[in-house]
């Protein structure tokens, strides 16, 4: 007996995002019926690699444009309408906001601390991902606190640092 074998079909998305005032924040999009809050991921169209494709997805859903880190967060997958998809995710820091996008009549978008995005997400596995990212510019920020610290001469980029992530060159993070 045979089984169906479901191919499963890759997208990639960014988690958008910006210091401000020393705290990183993320910017969240609605899906296209505005029920859910997510963040701007797509089909990889062929010959195009899945930051190329991330980057695309962010200008039109999100009207954001930035450079794309190329080091994958992770990944995860969900189902939609009978199909799996698996998303590979990267961080985009927002360069230019934009107000005329393609998809600007059809979803809401809101900057939020990472902590409320988190906690706004509905999907445990995007919760995973922005989670990882958390962690990764926080364990970036002190690792730059402790070259402060242990090397006065970086003492002149600033080493405030609270759980609201201020670090030296925060806005390189």
């Amino acid at each position: 007996m045979s089984q169906k074998v479901s191919k499963i079909s890759q997208q990639s998305g960014v988690i958008p995002y910006r210091v401000k005032n020393g705290k990183i924040e993320v910017l969240l999009i609605t899906t296209r019926d505005r029920q859910d809050w997510v963040i701007p991921k797509g089909d990889i169209p062929n010959g195009m690699s899945p930051p190329e494709s991330a980057a695309k997805e962010a200008w039109e859903e999100a009207g954001i444009i930035g450079q794309v880190n190329t080091h994958e967060l992770g990944s995860y997958k969900y189902r939609k309408r009978g199909k799996i998809y698996r998303v590979k995710m990267y961080s985009l820091p927002v360069e230019t906001l934009s107000e005329d996008y393609p998809e600007a009549g059809y979803r809401k978008r809101q900057w939020l601390d990472i902590t409320k995005a988190i906690r706004r997400v509905k999907r445990a596995s995007l919760k995973r991902i922005l989670k990882r990212f958390l962690l990764t510019k926080s364990l970036f920020c002190v690792s730059r606190l402790y070259s402060a610290i242990l090397h006065p001469a970086f003492a002149q980029f600033g080493t405030k640092f609270s759980w609201g992530i201020k670090c030296p060159h925060s806005s390189h993070i």
